[in-house]
């Protein structure tokens, strides 16, 4: 067996998974995205990998990498169909509500006129985000009119792509935590409440990790919620409201777990090692958008 590990910066992340597949005596090579060429006429430089393990930081590389070596029958951790609907907060949302999972309600505009009728519809505070982003960056909470104008209009002048659709979100007043679960697979292997005293928890952002017991009701709702995106291997955000209920407020599929592992106990290198193997071993060998089915038909049941 070969494994290839797509990667773009070696983090400590993925120094533990080598440690893993070395533990396991594994054959594996590393690839630098950046480096990376796709002849599409001609993918015979890829049939030596089995499985290809994807940890790119930059998440169009990732997309472009896993649809080429998705439509060559290579399986990938994760897929690129997981990587299109978890990259994009828009697409995440649709696939959640598709699947009756419980979110914060979310808008999305696409003027500043618009926009602000739809901030005042939800109603302050409520939290603008990015299209496309990661570890807490460029979000706003917006807790007033004047703040909301003077937003809308330096997103509409900055013209990216992460500013030109507005992407509004219910503010959730929770405790001064959120929680992070990991799923493998058909597993929610651990869990963590991120800590801090700021309104954005992420450990990226100085929030601290603690374990957090993996409950029946937060099982049920990370595998559901990671099953609506696409399966696989993802890390699933969880907020608590001010009644106690339970919303996903992102999945994420490239995910950092450095600070969860010493709080939970769990290695968690090693389980995205042995679930990668386990796929190569199936020979799995499934079309890019093909999406595990919830044995409800498709919704999330409490």
């Amino acid at each position: 067996m070969r494994v290839g590990i797509l990667f773009s910066r070696i983090r400590l992340e993925e120094k533990l998974i080598v440690q893993a597949i070395e533990a396991r005596g594994v054959s594996y090579e590393m690839i630098d995205v950046r480096d990376a060429v796709f002849n599409l006429n001609d993918p015979s430089s890829w049939e030596r990998y089995d499985v290809i393990l994807e940890r790119c930081v930059s998440h169009s590389r990732a997309q472009a990498a896993l649809q080429i070596l998705g439509s060559w029958g290579i399986p990938c951790v994760n897929n690129a169909h997981v990587a299109q609907v978890c990259g994009s907060k828009l697409e995440t949302s649709l696939a959640l509500a598709a699947a009756g999972i419980p979110v914060p309600q979310v808008k999305i505009a696409t003027t500043e006129a618009a926009a602000l009728e739809a901030i005042e519809e939800l109603g302050y505070p409520v939290v603008l985000k990015p299209a496309v982003g990661s570890w807490g960056r460029l979000l706003a909470k917006v807790n007033d009119r004047e703040a909301a104008e003077a937003i809308l209009e330096h997103k509409s002048t900055l013209g990216s792509y992460q500013h030109s659709i507005f992407y509004i979100q219910e503010y959730i007043a929770k405790p001064d935590r959120d929680i992070r679960s990991f799923v493998v697979g058909n597993e929610t292997i651990c869990a963590i409440t991120r800590h801090s005293a700021h309104w954005i928890t992420n450990t990226a952002r100085g929030g601290s990790a603690v374990n957090c017991p993996v409950t029946q009701e937060i099982d049920h709702l990370s595998q559901a919620a990671a099953q609506a995106v696409g399966g696989g291997v993802v890390a699933v955000d969880l907020l608590e409201d001010a009644n106690g209920r339970l919303l996903v407020n992102e999945v994420n599929y490239t995910m950092e777990f450095r600070n969860s592992i010493q709080p939970t106990g769990v290695d968690i290198a090693a389980r995205i090692v042995d679930y990668t193997l386990q796929l190569a071993d199936e020979g799995v060998r499934a079309p890019i958008g093909t999406v595990p089915a919830l044995a409800n038909g498709g919704h999330y049941e409490r």
